[in-house]
């Protein structure tokens, strides 16, 4: 078996106390918070779009799209994310590493209504939540 079916790179990030991930391969670039201009949205959790090289990106506040009530952090980032709908950026509180892990450390959610969510991965006390892009902005249409 290779290495490349056995293990997962997956960017991990904060939002509040919990961590957060998507894979490697998903993920665009990081960059440092900017405030998104206002756009119409039926997703009250769109929080407008930016300008990134000359290309107009939504902006999603993730902790609102997952339902968890909390502020967003004074050094938030931007994880700007490649999905079936298009290019799109998330934010977090912070990019906390890029973490290697096996796939036996991948396990299935164990409830259901999370669609937002892939897999929960263990790694010795902790619990990160894969999330899937795809299904985050499964659906959204941002007006510019």
């Amino acid at each position: 078996m290779s290495v490349a079916t056995t293990t997962r790179q997956l960017v991990v990030f904060s939002l509040g106390a919990e961590e957060y991930s998507l894979p490697i391969t998903e993920v665009q670039e990081i960059i440092r918070f900017a405030e998104p201009r206002p756009v119409a949205s039926d997703a009250t959790w769109i929080k407008g779009v930016i300008s990134l090289r000359g290309k107009i990106v939504p902006v999603c506040d993730l902790a609102a799209r997952l339902g968890l009530d909390r502020d967003k952090a004074g050094d938030a980032k931007i994880v700007i994310v490649e999905t079936q709908t298009g290019t799109v950026g998330v934010i977090v509180d912070s990019v906390e590493e890029v973490l290697t892990v096996d796939q036996a450390a991948v396990d299935p959610v164990p409830t259901a209504g999370t669609e937002l969510i892939e897999a929960i991965v263990k790694i010795e006390e902790r619990l990160i939540v894969l999330l899937s892009a795809d299904e985050i902005f499964a659906g959204v249409s941002v007006a510019v």
